[in-house]
């Protein structure tokens, strides 16, 4: 049987992912028909994007000097009438330029709409030309487990409310919503990654062949980057590796490290993934494992740090910073995972700035005149609200202290024993992997469900359609791997997964529950 436990949808972010280029326009045109030197626009309708915020909105109809056919009148509720007293395009085209000038033009089918807008400003005598942003490539980039990327589709796939599609500044809405719901599920280097490969025409590092590009393929994985001698430079994953490796050659090289890679870089090696989670564990993995040239130095770090929280006697929350026992109880009252102490001091300090803390509270400023309580030196700069000397009351300094830590608190492992992730690939069913996980730790890869035997396990009762809540659970306690140590990296993408029933359906996982082996077995 399979455990479905989630309920938890992605949060829609407020902005775009910083990823996506910075000024952008999100643009949709309604148009006589299909071909763009014969047909006329019909009505323009587009979002700016300045930081990944929506800074305004403009739609106007356009007079297209010809009939309307009907089957666009059907198609889009746009009727004669409403195209009556209109602007011609030559009218509105220099506003139209404001809008488009200095920023990414982003359509649906682009090619559609950016050879309406060509032909339409030189019929107004103006000369237009830009790179634009197709969403529907980005849709297949960031989503190759889908045949269909076309804007019905991405309604139904995330369900996003519109009132008129085939309107305009509608449709052009649905592209900004399809975004930020992109923004949610993937991290920014992922997205920046496809606007790059989708934007720029790279150029090949000198010594890499061409060969090796034509053999990567737009899925899920892993890549690695050699040099001639077969020294491993680099290790990367994607959910699309062929857009994500050139997104490495047409980069500005702003960083010495990326221009080192490309001159060194001679061969490319892969290994396909069903899903991101997959290329996600096995980049982590094979990261600490080969310890390749230029990539972050990933260990499984040995000691970590937690805040903890604690009332003082003056019943005002006070935090700590402590090393992390993770077995230990008591575990309600400790938040967030950090590497070192200074990387927790760094973040408590941006919570405090945010939520308006008192430094002395949380142990950032020295506290020698606590029997006296005097005010921290935020409370001179309006930045505390004086919980340091009592002017603020406690209960209400307190609510903000948790909702600062909200976020941060440790994800209790939620089953009563080990699980196994079925990842399977939608376009290639026969592509699947199954990964077993027991409190955050990752335990093993197998090809095939019968191997189970040999980490100590096997599924749990799936004729008789068993699930956790009908187990005895005291007989759940898994077996030692040789290697159980926590690792911060794994934890944090087996939460992302995890604890998203959104992004769990988007890349087709399964939740299998386990048991132990029977010692008859």
């Amino acid at each position: 049987m399979q455990l479905n436990w989630l309920d938890n949808e992605t949060p829609t972010p407020a902005l775009l992912s910083k990823g996506f280029p910075e000024k952008m326009v999100l643009l949709d045109l309604e148009t006589t028909g299909g071909k763009a030197t014969y047909n006329r626009v019909i009505e323009i309708g587009l979002l700016v994007i300045e930081q990944g915020e929506v800074v305004e909105r403009w739609q106007s109809f356009i007079d297209p000097e010809t009939s309307l056919p009907p089957f666009i009148q059907k198609l889009t509720g746009i009727a004669p009438s409403m195209l009556r007293g209109a602007p011609l395009f030559a009218e509105i085209a220099e506003q139209l330029l404001g809008y488009l000038e200095g920023r990414t033009l982003v359509a649906h089918n682009a090619r559609f709409d950016y050879g309406f807008l060509k032909n339409e400003f030189q019929r107004a005598g103006i000369s237009y030309n830009a790179k634009p942003l197709c969403s529907v490539k980005f849709s297949r980039s960031l989503y190759p487990q889908f045949k269909r990327h076309g804007l019905d589709q991405i309604i139904k796939r995330f369900q996003l409310p519109i009132e008129n599609r085939h309107r305009a500044l509608d449709d052009a809405e649905m592209i900004q919503r399809f975004f930020l719901k992109s923004s949610a599920l993937f991290s920014d280097e992922e997205i920046a990654a496809t606007c790059a490969s989708l934007l720029k025409n790279p150029a090949l590092p000198p010594l890499l062949k061409a060969s090796d590009i034509k053999k990567l393929p737009a899925s899920a994985g892993v890549y690695y980057f050699y040099d001639a001698s077969g020294v491993l430079l680099y290790v990367g994953k994607s959910v699309h590796i062929r857009n994500r490796v050139m997104s490495h050659f047409s980069q500005d090289h702003k960083n010495p490290k990326d221009l080192q890679i490309n001159n060194k870089l001679a061969h490319i090696d892969f290994e396909k993934a069903p899903t991101d989670f997959g290329a996600q564990i096995r980049e982590s993995n094979q990261i600490k494992a080969l310890s390749p040239l230029y990539n972050r130095r990933l260990r499984k770090t040995k000691k970590l740090y937690q805040y903890r929280c604690e009332e003082d006697r003056n019943g005002y929350q006070r935090i700590a910073i402590e090393a992390v026992e993770l077995d230990a109880e008591g575990v309600d009252e400790r938040f967030g995972l950090f590497r070192s102490p200074r990387q927790a001091s760094k973040q408590i300090e941006k919570l405090a700035d945010r939520y308006f803390l008192c430094h002395k509270l949380l142990g950032l400023e020295s506290d020698i005149n606590a029997a006296n309580q005097k005010p921290c030196f935020r409370a001179q700069l309006k930045k505390c609200f004086g919980a340091c000397h009592g002017a603020e009351e406690a209960a209400a300094y307190n609510q903000r202290v948790t909702t600062a830590l909200n976020n941060y608190q440790l994800k209790m492992w939620p089953y009563p024993g080990a699980i196994m992730i079925e990842e399977r690939d939608m376009q290639e069913p026969e592509n699947v992997a199954f990964h077993v996980v027991y409190n955050w730790r990752y335990i093993a890869k197998l090809s095939l469900i019968e191997d189970l035997y040999d980490q100590g396990y096997q599924l749990a009762d799936r004729q008789s359609g068993n699930q956790y809540n009908n187990l005895n659970t005291d007989s759940l306690s898994a077996p030692t791997p040789e290697d159980d140590r926590f690792d911060l990296d794994i934890y944090f993408i087996l939460v992302r997964f995890l604890v998203d029933a959104e992004k769990m359906k988007m890349h087709n996982l399964k939740i299998w529950p386990l048991l132990p082996c029977s010692n008859d077995l």
